[in-house]
Formats: C-alpha cells, sequence, structure tokens
C-alpha cells in the first residue's frame, strides 16, 4: 500500500477566476461597466466576447444570439492541474463537454454542465514553460 507522501496531490479548486455574463448588446453593455469603472482587457463593442478585470479575477461578457437560447453565462473557478482535474471528473463518471484545451486567452480549460445545466469552467493561466510541455 502506498504511503501518502508517496502519492501525487490531489488537483484542487484555487478560486473564482470570472463569472462570464450573457448580454444582449456588447456595445451597452461596455458603456455601463467602463462607467463603473471596470478595466477592459479584450475584446470590444464589435466583439462577441469581452473580458474586463475584476480586482484580480474577470467579468468576461458574451453576445447572447437570443434572451430566449438558455444561455445566462458560466462560472470560471482556476484549479491547481487542469488536465488532473479532467481526469478525476471522468473517473468519478461526470461528462465534461470537451477534453482540456488550449484558448487564445492564455488559459488551460474545459467546461462541464451540472445537474441544473449550469456551465462550470475550470481553467488554469497558461505558463511559458507548461505551454512548451504541450508543444503549444
Amino acid at each position: 500500500m502506498a504511503d501518502a507522501a508517496d502519492r501525487e496531490p490531489e488537483p484542487q479548486i484555487t478560486g473564482i477566476s470570472a463569472l462570464t455574463l450573457a448580454i444582449s448588446d456588447m456595445g451597452a453593455a461596455l458603456v455601463f461597466y467602463e462607467a463603473l469603472g471596470f478595466e477592459r482587457l479584450y475584446g470590444g463593442p464589435d466583439e462577441a466576447f469581452t473580458s474586463l478585470r475584476v480586482g484580480e479575477g474577470y467579468l468576461n461578457l458574451i453576445a447572447a444570439v437570443e434572451a430566449s437560447d438558455g444561455f445566462w453565462g458560466r462560472a470560471i473557478f482556476h484549479v491547481s492541474d487542469v488536465d488532473a482535474f479532467h481526469a478525476r471528473a471522468v473517473a468519478r463518471g461526470l461528462a465534461p463537454d470537451f477534453a482540456p484545451r488550449d484558448a487564445p486567452w492564455g488559459e488551460r480549460y474545459f467546461h462541464i454542465h451540472d445537474p441544473d445545466g449550469h456551465e462550470l469552467s475550470f481553467a488554469r493561466p497558461i505558463s511559458d514553460s507548461s505551454a512548451n510541455d504541450r508543444g503549444g
């Protein structure tokens, strides 16, 4: 039997990274949030996705196709190891939407839906060394 010190540590959720909200008008939403003092980091009034700084986290805005499409947004959690967290979810019988992937905004992530249909994303910022390890 393996000693506890010899086992790999379980992947951990390390914090909430972002909340993504579905919005109907990106331009109007940006006027509102920037007036409140949110700093735009990515995207803009003519984009389908925009990211704003909220302290150490983010508020993301995503243009919804229709208000009735059922998409409210997503909660994004940072984890210690995206691939290990995904593997544990699968091993425990859960069904993530896709395997971990690298995003152009600099995170490795995957999505999964809870029993009520809420979309959750588990992510970790990509460091230069980890991107090189994956060939990305």
